[in-house]
């Protein structure tokens, strides 16, 4: 069978998953691509730090060089969070010969528009399913599944940390602070959670689905945000008693050709799909106009910037 070498830069929680799948289930990871999918390289940024995977001799590097300049490495899996120096590396990766795989969101939302052109001018692409909704396939199905469709709205729950912070004030009466610290705890969320419970990682991910379904790449920046950080759990036991519960909700509307984007905490009636998305779950519902609503539903996908 071909033998497809393959890098990771980035060696956190989701590099080192990667590298344990390529390692572990090999022949499974064969049987579906068709080919074997060979962990030839991954790049840390520091060899002393202690690791929770036993990596063959040789594989472990901290030099991105080795994977830029070794031609036989063809897919690079770039899993540093962050803006810089992903950027720069992922465009490096690019313009010697290798297609990517990325995670990062952050990143894709940021400098979109100038590493997917840069990869369409070298024959190369950029793959990034892992970067929006965890474990949930919306990628492949909003630009692949759904092509037929004009896709009229989506909103969903983007953000698993904020709904885990949220379905713990509405369970348990917590307040916001001490669902946040188990949250921490849990490892649901980073020492500085800033990013989740402003709505800025939700804004982010809404602009990557609002590109793929509406064709229009749009600044995260400016898409309107209120985020749960301002939260007591007395909204909580009111929209109780009205019967709704408080999601964190990011959505896009086509509305007479005009584009409205927004992330905010919503009341969403018991009962109702996204109501009933409970813990550090993501849910996302597309409406297209030839296939109608589409419920998608699944695990927060935890990521980590360390390398």
């Amino acid at each position: 069978m071909e033998k497809t070498r393959v890098a990771i830069v980035g060696m956190g929680t989701v590099g080192t998953g990667v590298a344990k799948l390529l390692l572990d289930h090999g022949d499974r990871t064969a049987r579906h691509a068709g080919r074997v999918l060979w962990l030839e390289k991954a790049v840390v940024a520091d060899l002393s730090k202690p690791r929770t995977i036993d990596l063959p001799e040789g594989i472990l590097t901290d030099r991105v060089e080795d994977v830029i300049e070794n031609p036989e490495i063809r897919v690079v899996a770039q899993l540093i969070g962050g803006l810089e120096p992903a950027r720069t590396i992922t465009l490096k990766l690019l313009e010697a010969g290798k297609d990517i795989v990325t995670a990062n969101k952050a990143l894709l939302a940021e400098h979109g528009p100038e590493l997917f052109d840069k990869a369409r001018s070298l024959g190369r692409s950029i793959a990034f399913e892992a970067a929006v909704a965890g474990g949930i396939p919306i990628i492949a199905n909003i630009s692949q599944c759904f092509s037929a469709n004009q896709v009229q709205s989506l909103l969903g729950i983007l953000n698993g940390t904020s709904n885990f912070i949220l379905s713990q004030m509405d369970e348990s009466g917590a307040d916001y602070e001490t669902a946040l610290q188990k949250a921490q705890q849990l490892g649901y969320a980073e020492a500085d959670p800033t990013m989740d419970v402003d709505g800025s990682d939700a804004a982010q991910k809404l602009a990557i689905l609002a590109h793929l379904s509406f064709g229009s790449w749009i600044n995260w920046r400016e898409i309107p945000k209120v985020g749960i950080n301002t939260f007591h759990s007395t909204d909580m036991h009111y929209a109780k008693q009205l019967g709704y519960r408080i999601k964190l909700v990011a959505s896009a509307t086509l509305i007479n050709d005009q584009l409205e984007l927004v992330v905010a905490p919503t009341l969403v009636k018991k009962g109702r799909p996204l109501a009933e998305v409970r813990g550090a779950y993501n849910a996302i519902t597309v409406v297209g106009d030839a296939v109608g609503d589409i419920f998608f539903h699944g695990q927060r996908l935890q990521l980590s910037s360390q390398t």
